[in-house]
């Protein structure tokens, strides 16, 4: 129509949009028809009807983005942590909030190691930094330390325009890059560390992605192959689909609690020559999901394996405050690595990770975490950090939290007391409850669980009768998954699979974060009990 005040646009988009109109039994605003009849309806004759039909039927057309035209890499990544389990549990609780009845008043979500949203108060000196520099008019309130007040104008005069909305370099700031340098060499004992080798990131998920899209590369045979552990933190294997590369399994040792041997890395690598070209390892330590602590001879032992066989090594070490066992102690990668001397510290090319998200802070939504990368060729340096470009810069506010996490209060500073004292009362309660988890669990018959040594997770092995596994597998599911589905839908509990990280065949786990309060998680491990004991009951 092009009369006074109509539509226009040309006249079949016009023809298409009327009968859209008519279809759905609506009038034209067309000033060259008639009004509608007072009633409200429009009267057609049934040809009219299909016509308009027809041509809505016409205007339609195919998706262009389907599951058969997407990114196969894409449709391959799973990540176990919010898989289909936890997509139950957000089901479960929408029901419980219309007041459908449940054996249960709550979800209790222990798939993920989320500790504030399981009830982990804040460190108050992060939030004051972090608040001061977010909102600089606070430096001059009374409320808040001098301490906080010094820490949070320094940051700020290493952003742009002293204010922490602006983009910083995309290493990241260059006074929390000098301060995470400065962390390295005291945990460190004095090992050398530089700021430029210093990445901030994304949180530790970030940096390790980052690096495995610049090491692969190849097809075929020549495939770049990842070396993961098994049980594994999904991130790796998510990673690996998603970059197309060769993911290389090596079992860690459940009769040695989660021990890493170095006979079981040189099988692994050896059976993966003949299909990839392995030419990355990566460690976990403490681990997730095992919750092992890696002693000082092992790390040696895979360092000189690394050389030996020029594997770059990515050492995941998130949860270096998280060891809780006595006996066991954190050594990192970098230290051990120079302290085997020239031949293996100038040459054995390392990155290693940290991370806002885990050990006493639990500021996982800050997405703050950094990587520190040593022995990189010079040209690669320079395509690395053009690759962090495109992403512009890792958010300004994580930047900030990880350099309170990496320039905490020292003794004589104002904060200094409340700040151990908050740290030190969260790293004892999570050395309680992962004592207290084995405990429980090793209790249960057809339940085994190795020593939490570290990280926040408990890794139990649980014994599935064999009427389980065919239902599951009537199900169409893995027998672990058909465990866990059931265990949600019968007490509210939301754990995650073993399958999704990874176990032996004919064996069968579950990961658990142990963050929830101690009465809390008492009561959780209690009903695993009781579920699993019906759960053999039922089907043994």
């Amino acid at each position: 129509c092009q009369g006074p005040g109509g539509y226009r646009g040309g006249r079949k988009d016009m023809a298409l949009r009327c009968a859209a109109w008519l279809a759905a039994g609506r009038q034209p605003r067309c000033p060259r028809l008639p009004p509608p009849a007072r009633e409200g309806t429009v009267r057609r004759s049934s040809a009219a009807k299909a016509s308009a039909v027809k041509i809505t039927e016409k205007a339609s057309r195919e998706k262009i983005l389907t599951l058969e035209s997407m990114n196969p890499q894409v449709k391959a990544v799973e990540y176990a942590v919010r898989g289909p389990i936890v997509l139950k549990a957000g089901e479960i609780e929408k029901e419980l909030r219309k007041g459908i009845k449940k054996p249960f008043t709550e979800v209790i979500k222990a798939n993920i190691g989320d500790a504030h949203a399981m009830g982990q108060r804040p460190i108050t000196f992060l939030r004051q930094v972090v608040a001061l520099c977010t909102y600089p008019n606070l430096l001059d309130s009374p409320s808040f330390p001098e301490d906080a007040k010094k820490r949070a104008r320094r940051i700020l005069q290493g952003c742009g325009g002293n204010s922490l909305g602006s983009y910083s370099a995309s290493q990241g700031i260059n006074c929390i890059r000098e301060d995470v340098a400065s962390y390295i060499e005291r945990r460190d004992g004095g090992v050398p560390a530089d700021p430029d080798n210093i990445y901030l990131t994304t949180g530790a998920s970030d940096g390790i992605a980052t690096i495995l899209k610049i090491l692969v590369s190849g097809g075929g045979r020549s495939r770049t192959g990842v070396m993961i552990p098994i049980p594994q933190y999904p991130l790796y294997s998510a990673a690996i689909s998603e970059l197309d590369a060769i993911q290389v399994n090596y079992y860690l040792d459940e009769e040695n609690c989660w021990a890493l041997d170095v006979n079981e890395l040189r099988r692994s690598l050896n059976e993966a020559k003949a299909y990839c070209n392995p030419k990355v390892l990566c460690i976990i330590n403490p681990g997730n999901p095992t919750g092992q602590v890696q002693n000082r001879k092992c790390i040696e032992d895979v360092i000189h394996f690394a050389w030996e066989e020029k594997l770059f090594l990515l050492a995941d070490e998130v949860y270096q405050d998280n060891v809780y066992s006595e006996g066991c102690q954190f050594h990192s990668f970098k230290k051990i690595l120079y302290e085997m001397g020239p031949e293996y510290y100038n040459n054995v090319e390392l990155a290693s990770f940290h991370s806002t998200s885990k050990g006493y802070m639990g500021e996982c939504g800050y997405r703050g975490g950094y990587m520190e990368v040593i022995n990189l060729h010079p040209e690669i340096k320079g395509q690395l950090v053009k690759l962090l470009s495109v992403r512009l810069c890792p958010p300004v506010s994580g930047q900030a939290a990880m350099d309170i996490v990496v320039n905490p209060p020292i003794p004589g500073e104002e904060s200094y007391s409340q700040f151990i004292k908050e740290k030190e009362s969260v790293l004892n309660n999570l050395a309680k409850k992962a004592k207290l988890t084995e405990d429980m669990f090793n209790k249960v018959p057809g339940i085994h669980c190795n020593p939490l040594q570290g990280a926040m997770y408990a890794f139990p092995r649980i014994f599935i009768p064999s009427k389980a596994i065919e239902e599951a597998k009537a199900h169409k599911m893995a027998p672990d998954m058909f465990y866990c589905m059931k265990l949600l839908e019968e007490t509210g509990i939301c754990v995650v699979p073993g399958s999704g990280f990874g176990q032996r065949e004919g064996s069968y786990h579950f990961r658990m974060t142990i963050l929830p309060p101690v009465e809390k998680l008492k009561i959780l491990l209690e009903k695993v009990k009781d579920f699993h004991i019906k759960f053999l009951e039922k089907y043994a």
